[in-house]
């Protein structure tokens, strides 16, 4: 259906008495039921990824006025010219020559004419594209080092090394700032014909070396809003600090039931509280989550920053909240002992784990404690007698929660979800910011029954809302592409295992399989980590097309409003359909609104992701400087053509360079995935234990260098 429904609107926007439409108008003219409007904003979108369609600055449809050739996409540098062009709905980048970028800077979104003489695939090689125009520039400012070169100008040297030039800098322009100043800078010419782009310094964050100026660097490089305006700061002043009568009225009283909170020790903005009893065979799960929606009204300037942000940023040092935190720690957070409204998933369960009956309901509810992973683990692991003593009158409902989460486990486990154990980091800090300890941040029983309940509650909600058939956020992640499983399937076959797909499909109990295959195996770490490539991104998205990695058909973010924008917008829908207030036009609305929600939120929970990850490798850098000669103990976790890469039992990863290898000249072998030595046949392996020293470091590319000890060679394998 959506090749024709294609077809009939490329044939409309072809005619020629076609004028500009907007989607609402098209819709009209295609006749498309409301039904059937997500399905027409999706086809949309494809043909504008494809370049067949153009959009213009009324957002009005027109037909493209360029050729089959040529496509749009996001355009991502490399340090030395050349770059690649992202296109949405295509698997693989495309490749461009350094001769052929065209002025293009990192981030831009480009017009790109693929090259003839390469197609993709051909010598294992990316398709080429050379780009034809920009049309929108994608970084408005960069952070860097300022460098003073003379008393009449400076340079920026950026922190993003996929940008690979200077940004030159007036003295007039360069607010006083001296070299080795941190600094941001606008961009005002983005220079072309070997031309250096040039800018304007508008804040100077603080010499390199002062306390917080590196995190800070990340922060305004990723374009993290720091700050909320005055505008919103006042709106938030508004709000109360208790739950009021009025607000209570109408709603379920639950303040009787004996629920409690469980998270981390330094968590202040507890947004799910968990109940659970069981009545035979039955067990009732409550899974509460505050009401947020009833303190940030729509469209209010509030929800719009909340909109923008999309999400909490989770930093090595900081949090920066979605929300103000007179709202996430306050009147929002479950705190124990306070009244707090909240939307509580209210589920039977039978003793299969399926849900039998649930309700959504709006509530009033009393959390009775606020426990810790740690305390839980205590009473339920390490039968640990103060702390059992100290909440007795809990124990009996925890040994329960243990229990269900058990049998919840044990079936999403049967139905072939996919659980990769990779360790995160826990980095701790001194006072001034300086890394002291770096530790893998281990799941325990706590962590894993939280984890458990918040799933079927997000799968309950989901399912509940695809069958009302009303426009929602959904939770969704595709199955992975056929050729990465067929490269898969082909490397695994080296080590005796195989993954069975029917019609270029894989189901994800297959790899679930496989994963169980390979525990405590020399391979494991190998093959886990290529099954994790070979699989795509989770995003959010409007249509509900299943979550491959849990193996179910509906899931959807409902337990964490306070943070993910995606669970604050469909309590908004959950309200509005419990007090029967979505008629027609509130449903139109949240057609309209959603796709866009749902695409900006995704985009910025990737870069949420990449700022945090980035500022745990400049501390994990910022650690090892301090243990420059020292010999561990290591994993081999990847192999590259350049290089090899060991993880340490602390989460810390760095590369042995290929030509820091001893003994031979030494190649990558892409069919083995190994390191080989010419001569020798000396051969290096993912999954292998090897000592290492650390050579060097390096904050600003955030690298770690390693080498191997010569005078432990003959240890070389473990």
């Amino acid at each position: 259906m959506s090749d024709k429904r294609k077809k009939v609107i490329m044939d409309l926007v072809s005619a020629e008495f076609y004028v500009p439409m907007k989607e609402k108008e098209l819709a009209v003219m295609l006749q498309v039921s409301r039904d059937d409007r997500g399905e027409l904003n999706r086809i949309l979108n494809e043909l504008l990824a494809e370049g067949k369609l153009s959009l213009t600055r009324k957002g009005k449809f027109i037909k493209a006025k360029h050729s089959d050739r040529e496509l749009i996409g996001t355009f991502i540098s490399h340090p030395k010219g050349f770059g690649f062009v992202e296109i949405d709905g295509r698997d693989e980048d495309l490749y461009i020559p350094e001769n052929f970028v065209n002025g293009a800077f990192h981030k831009d979104t480009v017009r790109v004419s693929l090259l003839s003489g390469n197609s993709a695939g051909q010598n294992g090689r990316r398709q080429e594209a050379q780009v034809v125009e920009i049309l929108a520039r994608g970084m408005k400012q960069i952070v860097g080092i300022y460098d003073k070169s003379n008393k009449n100008y400076g340079f920026v040297i950026p922190d993003n090394t996929k940008i690979c030039e200077d940004v030159f800098v007036s003295a007039e322009r360069s607010k006083g700032a001296v070299s080795g100043h941190k600094v941001v800078c606008e961009i005002t010419d983005y220079g072309k014909n070997n031309r250096k782009p040039e800018g304007k310094i508008t804040e100077i964050l603080g010499h390199v070396n002062d306390p917080g100026v590196d995190i800070m660097s990340i922060v305004k490089g990723y374009e993290l809003p720091t700050e909320f305006s005055e505008k919103i700061m006042h709106q938030v002043e508004r709000v109360a600090n208790e739950v009021s009568e009025a607000d209570m009225a109408g709603r379920r009283d639950l303040r009787a039931v004996q629920m409690v909170t469980i998270d981390g020790e330094d968590a202040k903005d507890l947004d799910d509280a968990v109940s659970l009893t069981r009545d035979g065979a039955l067990y009732q799960l409550g899974v509460h989550i505050a009401d947020v929606t009833n303190y940030v009204q729509e469209n209010s300037a509030l929800d719009w920053e909340a909109r923008e942000r999309g999400t909490s940023v989770y930093l090595v040092d900081r949090v920066i909240p979605m929300l103000p935190h007179k709202l996430s720690n306050g009147i929002c957070s479950l705190n124990a002992g306070e009244n707090r409204l909240a939307l509580s998933c209210l589920m039977t369960i039978d003793q299969k784990g399926e849900v039998v009956s649930h309700e959504i309901v709006e509530s009033v509810i009393r959390v009775d404690r606020r426990m810790s992973y740690t305390s839980v683990k205590k009473i339920l692991d390490d039968k640990d007698e103060e702390t059992c003593r100290e909440y007795e009158e809990l124990v009996p409902m925890f040994e329960l929660m243990r229990e269900l989460a058990g049998i919840l486990r044990e079936k999403r486990k049967k139905r072939g979800s996919i659980d990769f154990d990779f360790p995160e980091s826990r980095i701790i800090l001194d006072g001034q910011g300086h890394p002291v300890e770096i530790k893998p941040y281990e799941r325990n029983v706590a962590t894993k029954i939280i984890e458990d309940f918040m799933l079927i509650a997000n799968e309950t909600v989901a399912e509940h809302f695809h069958w009302m058939e009303l426009p929602f956020v959904y939770r969704t992640h595709d199955n992975p592409d056929p050729e990465k499983i067929s490269k898969l399937g082909t490397f695994i076959r080296n080590f005796g295992y195989s993954i069975k797909s029917r019609q270029e499909e894989i189901h994800p109990k297959e790899l679930q399989k496989l994963l169980a295959k390979i525990e405590d195996t020399p391979e494991e770490a190998l093959i886990s980590r290529l099954t994790l490539r070979s699989m795509k991104q989770a995003k959010y998205t409007i249509d509900c097309t299943g979550h491959f990695g849990l193996a179910c058909q509906y899931y959807c973010h409902f337990t964490s409003p306070i943070r993910r924008y995606p669970d604050l917008q469909i309590h908004r829908i959950i309200k509005e359909q419990i007090r029967g207030r979505l008629n027609e036009k509130r449903i139109e609305h949240y057609r309209e609104i959603l796709p866009e929600v749902a695409k900006h939120s995704s985009e910025m929970e990737r870069r949420a992701d990449e700022a945090e990850r980035e500022t745990d490798k400049l501390k994990k850098v910022e650690f090892m400087e301090q243990h420059i000669g020292e010999i561990y103990e290591g994993v081999i976790s990847s192999i590259t053509t350049w290089g090899v890469y060991v993880e340490l039992p602390n989460t810390i990863e760095g590369m042995i360079h290929v030509s820091m290898l001893p003994g031979d000249y030494f190649y990558y072998d892409e069919e083995t995935y190994e390191m080989v030595g010419q001569a020798t046949d000396i051969r290096y392996k993912l999954g292998q234990k090897i000592l290492v020293r650390v050579n060097a470091t390096d904050r600003l590319l955030r690298t770690i260098d390693f080498d191997i000890p010569l005078e432990n060679d003959e240890e070389r394998e473990l």
